[in-house]
């Protein structure tokens, strides 16, 4: 069976790392967007970004947009690829559940 990946398993970072994958390979979202979206803080969003980025998951891309701070993160083709691990592994135990349930009946 698949293992779970614990660094995305934490359930903020599995959050962001589904906002992430849901775009198109090397497209960004912006920090403010991402934190609004999911009700987090600076503090709480750049600190699961920081251990995402740390694994190789995401890269934040910080820039000045109209003299303004902005930050953009994507998702790396290796966080895609661990999120994809990540969510196979799941399925296979949702699935082994399921079969041990139908087996109690």
């Amino acid at each position: 069976m698949a293992e779970l990946d614990n660094t995305i398993h934490q359930s903020v970072r599995l959050q962001i790392m589904s906002s992430l994958v849901a775009l198109y390979a090397g497209e960004e979202i912006e920090f403010v967007y991402l934190r609004k979206l999911l009700n987090l803080t600076d503090g709480n969003l750049g600190a699961h970004l920081a251990k995402l980025e740390e694994a190789g998951y995401v890269k934040v891309k910080k820039t000045f947009v109209a003299r303004k701070p902005r930050t953009f993160i994507t998702a790396t083709g290796k966080g895609r690829d661990a999120f994809e691990e990540h969510i196979s592994a799941l399925k296979q135990i949702i699935g082994a559940q399921q079969k041990t349930n139908l087996k109690g009946k």
